[in-house]
């Protein structure tokens, strides 16, 4: 009985030499115990792949653009001259058979089109869509030249896929839904990419303005405050702003205190494009017209012991008396012209 028990267990091992000797990754992908070991690893399997142009497919709502830029062109360039240095991220779609869908390397992507390249190099994980969504934003949370709706949308994304991860129960999925620890999921994001809470909730709050307004804000014509508040109007509310600033080909931007005066009133009520023109139609204290002068044009003309202040109130004192006399003079004159009248 030993002698047998000692064969069975050879047996096993020499088994086991033959399955560790094949390609792990398609056994992982076959065999139904290696499955159930891959759902509780924390560390998704994953494998390098040369994959067709045609077989990847941009994720699905991704928040960032593909601009034709300089730094778009010295991408495509530096590609033609080396080709792709880093492997696109993908994951297989699901119901594609043969199709993976682009988790980060869209740029890249793109840069391979233009190139007219028939194959990319791939790091394939295999992920669910919430997994995916993070590991999306988070490899591309580390680039400058993210526009403010980029990362509106990108952490609008991650916060809803970690609440939906923190809502299941299966063995795949990071429990780091709505708090972690103590923590709400804008606060982890924010340690993750270097924001405050406030500030990843503030970006969150561009996801409520109209396409308008949030291109707006991309341009820097209206600053993350005003924005902000914004956002809290309804969409018809949003459209009379829009329609404001192309009736004054856009010259005239709301505020923070005009948006905010703007948010009250729709509070109380109804509020009318009236309403909203005349509130943005004030001129803001910035708007004002501002004259500068040099204190070394201004020094030659008053004792150097003076300080800026009593230069300026020298000049305000000249200038106060400079216009009563005009005044003074006009009157002369208008009392000339009715004697000559009379």
């Amino acid at each position: 009985m030993k002698k047998e028990t000692k064969k069975s267990v050879d047996t096993t091992a020499k088994k086991k030499d033959i399955v560790e000797n094949n390609n792990t990754d398609i056994v992982n992908e076959t065999k139904p115990d290696a499955v159930v070991e891959a759902k509780s690893d924390a560390t998704p399997k994953s494998k390098s792949l040369i994959i067709k142009l045609d077989d990847l497919v941009p994720f699905k709502d991704h928040p960032y653009k593909v601009i034709e830029n300089e730094g778009m062109l010295e991408l495509t360039d530096s590609i033609k001259e080396h080709g792709i240095l880093n492997p696109l991220l993908v994951r297989p779609l699901e119901g594609e058979d043969g199709k993976y869908e682009i988790i980060s390397g869209h740029r890249r992507y793109a840069a391979a089109q233009k190139l007219d390249m028939k194959k990319v190099p791939c790091t394939v994980h295999f992920i669910d869509r919430d997994a995916a969504t993070v590991m999306m934003v988070d490899s591309n949370c580390q680039r400058t030249e993210l526009l403010p709706s980029e990362k509106a949308w990108a952490y609008k994304m991650k916060m809803d896929a970690m609440s939906r991860q923190g809502k299941r129960t299966d063995l795949t999925s990071n429990p780091v839904g709505g708090k972690s620890d103590g923590k709400e999921t804008a606060e982890i994001i924010g340690e993750q990419v270097g924001e405050s809470q406030t500030q990843v909730r503030r970006y969150i709050r561009l996801t409520y303005l109209v396409p308008e307004l949030l291109q707006y804000v991309d341009n820097g014509k209206i600053g993350m405050r005003p924005a902000v508040e914004m956002s809290y109007l309804d969409e018809d509310t949003q459209r009379d702003i829009v329609d404001r600033i192309i009736e004054s080909d856009d010259t005239v931007f709301p505020s923070h205190a005009q948006t905010r005066r703007i948010r009250e009133k729709a509070a109380e009520g109804e509020i009318s494009y009236e309403d909203v023109k005349e509130i943005m139609d004030e001129q803001k204290p910035n708007q004002a017209e501002k004259v500068s002068i040099k204190r070394a044009d201004l020094i030659k003309y008053f004792p150097s012991s003076y300080t800026p202040e009593q230069i300026i109130k020298s000049i305000l004192g000249i200038l106060e008396t400079q216009r009563q006399r005009e005044q003074q003079e006009l009157q002369r004159k208008e009392r000339k012209r009715d004697d000559y009248a009379r």
